[in-house]
């Protein structure tokens, strides 16, 4: 189990690189792949860092194999051959991987732990999606897990199993439920932070090598502040 940074370079957290995969530990505010803002995405530096590093000549390719919204943190796998991107995305599209997230929130779920279940709909307009109890036209089934691990000072830390990957879905169910998370004005909490990223961390990843067949199990620090802090 790796929980470290291995390297810290080009502005990256890399947590894990072989030849055929790169794990970074993604800042606030970095996008995953281009977009219409034009900012240049984490796929780019990442290549760039590889081209540096191997000093290899021309295009270098590299698969964006799942993605983390802009104001979260956490781990982000790519690819560094095709095969290890079919393979991958075939771990991810079957659920064969298991991604626990951590959440800060304000207001307590009603229970300790619990299973949520909801049929998330993508608003492609304005960039969310809602979760619904019952099912509703173009909605698709969302589920994950978590529990309260620990109370802090007028926040609540969770963690997050989730079973499903559908767009903003923690954001969405963890909103249905009442509870906001931490600087995530769209989904309802009261102000932003001042980063203007959400306390919503991929924390941890679990799947097996797409290539070697070794067990891997990643985990990647929380950023500096002090909430994350206290944990």
């Amino acid at each position: 189990m790796s929980n470290k940074i291995i390297s810290n370079k080009n502005n990256l957290q890399i947590l894990h690189e072989d030849n055929h995969l790169i794990v970074i530990n993604k800042r606030v505010g970095d996008i995953v792949q281009g977009d219409k803002t034009g900012d240049k995405p984490l796929s780019e530096v990442v290549k760039e860092y590889i081209k540096d590093k191997y000093n290899k000549p021309g295009e270098v390719f590299l698969g964006v194999v799942h993605r983390l919204d802009r104001p979260t943190t956490g781990i982000v796998v790519f690819a560094r051959t095709s095969k290890a991107l079919t393979r991958m995305n075939e771990l991810f599209s079957n659920r064969e991987t298991q991604k626990t997230y951590w959440a800060i929130v304000k207001n307590k779920p009603s229970k300790e732990e619990d299973n949520l279940v909801h049929y998330i709909k993508r608003n492609e307009k304005n960039n969310t999606s809602k979760a619904h109890i019952k099912e509703v036209p173009e909605s698709k089934l969302a589920s994950l897990d978590y529990k309260i691990f620990k109370e802090l000072n007028n926040y609540f830390a969770l963690e997050i199993n989730l079973h499903t990957g559908r767009h903003h879905q923690i954001r969405a169910q963890l909103s249905a439920e009442g509870s906001p998370i931490k600087g995530d004005l769209k989904y309802g909490f009261d102000r932003s932070n001042p980063d203007g990223g959400i306390h919503l961390h991929a924390r941890k990843l679990t799947f097996i090598h797409p290539v070697t067949k070794e067990a891997l199990t990643l985990t990647a620090p929380t950023p500096s502040d002090s909430i994350w802090d206290a944990l």
